[in-house]
Order: C-alpha cells, then structure tokens, then sequence
C-alpha cells in the first residue's frame, strides 16, 4: 500500500501485536537506540534486524513479523533478529537506502549486507537471503 515512508514521517508509536509478540514471546531485543544497535550487530555473526514501519499505515508490517521467524527457521538460526524501535528507523532507513517498508536489514560482524525490503514471495526471500548471507561484508 504505501512503498515509500519518507524519512522525517512521524511513525504511529503503535506497535502491531504481532511485532510486539516477537519481542515478549521470542525474546527478540528492541533496538531503540543507536548504541543498541550498534551493540547488536557488532556481534559476531549474522543478524538481521526487523524495520516494521508504521503498521497502522503499512498493510504488510504484520506479514514481515510472521515471514522472518519463518525465514530465520528455514536458514537454520544461521541469523539472529532484532525489532528497530521507531526512535532510530527513520535515521536507520536512510542509512541503508532501505526506505521501503516492512524491511529485512541484515548485518555480519557490525557491518550492513544488504535488505530485503517489503512483502515478497518465499523463493525471492530464500534465495535473496542466500546472496545476501553469502555476501563478503
């Protein structure tokens, strides 16, 4: 529905009960800050970080929160995940030029890899992930 969220949109504040169950139920951390992020993906290893966008304007925010355990899943944990707060998304999206949103953010080791931005089908998911995770940082 709406493909481009421009960077100094305001987003709801409401977080969409299926994003939030990923951080209650799955115990997926909440970015809410730049030092959080920063902490979280210069972990070692892979890690892909959930930008949900407004999910009161954005149709496809709940079907992102329920695809990426799914993916996460399918690729055998080889990527941990994490929620970006609506305090640091815009800067993030920017950032990234990932500017659509529900976006997939991967990182390896603190350094950005690629994203997969709004809702697609399984196989473009799987073998984006796989170039994406395959990729040199």
């Amino acid at each position: 529905m709406h493909d481009l969220v421009l960077p100094d949109a305001a987003p709801s504040g409401v977080m969409h009960p299926l994003v939030a169950r990923l951080i209650a139920e799955l115990g997926w951390p909440l970015l809410g800050n730049r030092s959080d992020l920063a902490e979280f993906t210069s972990r070692p290893g892979a890690h892909c970080l959930l930008v949900p966008g407004d999910a009161k304007r954005n149709l496809e925010t709940p079907d992102a929160a329920v695809v990426l355990p799914e993916l996460r899943m399918a690729f055998q944990h080889a990527f941990d995940c994490a929620v970006v707060g609506d305090a640091i998304e815009a800067q993030l999206r920017e950032e990234t030029r990932a500017l659509r949103t529900p976006a997939f953010l991967f990182y390896r080791d603190g350094v950005f890899l690629g994203a997969i931005e709004k809702i697609r089908d399984w196989d473009d998911y799987i073998a984006r992930t796989t170039h994406i995770l395959t990729a040199k940082g």
